[in-house]
């Protein structure tokens, strides 16, 4: 039996700098303006540990959940 869902789900990670700054919240502003843009409304935000690019330890960071009517 196969469910038709409403919605549609996109998590997106976004890094602190390696360096240890402070959330760039420009950065973070285009990032939340890019995905209205496509029609994804923001659903959450959630502090995790994001493994980084570099070396095996992970960095301080945001998922950010994104909902849209599916279609």
């Amino acid at each position: 039996m196969s469910h038709a869902y409403a919605y549609e789900y996109k998590v997106v990670t976004f890094r602190e700098s390696l360096i240890g700054d402070a959330l760039d919240s420009d950065k973070l502003e285009k990032v939340l303006n890019k995905h209205a843009e496509d029609g994804w409304a923001l659903k959450a935000i959630t502090s995790a540990d994001v493994k980084g690019r570099i070396g095996p330890g992970a960095v301080a960071g945001l998922l950010l959940t994104f909902e849209r009517p599916r279609g």
